[in-house]
């Protein structure tokens, strides 16, 4: 399973490495704060999760 930086589940069909590479290049493109986790499985990439975070001042 991948997820696209919209935050959609793209599972319907495998990605090429390069398609993989933009997509995580979009994603810390955008991000100001938070984390990008990648999760690998027998060497491929099959999962990237994007967590961003917002502050608020009092």
């Amino acid at each position: 399973m991948q997820i696209d930086t919209s935050g959609q589940d793209t599972c319907a069909h495998p990605r090429s490495n390069a398609e993989q590479l933009e997509i995580l290049r979009q994603a810390l493109a955008k991000i100001r704060f938070g984390a990008i986790q990648l999760t690998v499985h027998e060497g491929k990439l099959v999962q990237m999760d994007v967590t961003e975070k917002r502050r608020f001042q009092n």
